[in-house]
């Protein structure tokens, strides 16, 4: 998927049944409101968190929501600190 644009990314996500976590936040913010159906977007800035601070946050939102309650939502690491 290197190189692809984003609404592949998306919808190869969406076809596989994945939640995507991604920098891109305007981006991805402006895709959610084009694709009425996704398994979920979990969004941070680029380079404003450590890797093991990704992780502690990814690990609390997945902790706290099921596939089901990802699906069509985006979420922002930032809230999950």
């Amino acid at each position: 998927m290197i190189e692809r644009e984003d609404e592949e990314h998306l919808a190869f996500a969406t076809t596989a049944g994945r939640v995507l976590y991604r920098f891109n936040v305007g981006d991805y913010c402006r895709l959610n409101d084009q694709v009425p159906t996704h398994a979920g977007l979990i969004l941070a800035q680029q380079q404003r968190f450590s890797v093991g601070d990704q992780m502690r946050r990814l690990m609390r939102l997945l902790a706290s929501l099921s596939t089901e309650e990802m699906r069509n939502r985006i979420e922002f690491l930032s809230a999950w600190s």
